[in-house]
């Protein structure tokens, strides 16, 4: 995960939550640091598991979203939960 641009633009397409309602097919970001943010403290874990982060020509599957939200170069403040 080196180098990694959390400024740029961003596309989250979540995994299928266990069961119940089917959840948006993709969401776009103006940044990748929102995506990452939103993946990880917005959606249940059943639906994290099985997320894509698509950014440019890259794809980050949830445990790299996971890696990126705990990495210390992560811009954002994290959650208190």
């Amino acid at each position: 995960m080196n180098e990694f641009d959390y400024q740029v633009e961003a596309a989250l397409y979540p995994g299928r939550k266990a069961k119940g309602n089917r959840s948006p097919r993709y969401r776009r970001f103006d940044t990748a640091a929102d995506a990452v943010r939103f993946a990880v403290e917005e959606m249940e874990g059943c639906q994290l598991r099985g997320s894509v982060l698509e950014i440019e020509e890259s794809r980050y599957d949830d445990r790299q979203i996971r890696k990126l939200y705990d990495a210390p170069e992560y811009p954002l403040v994290r959650s208190e939960k």
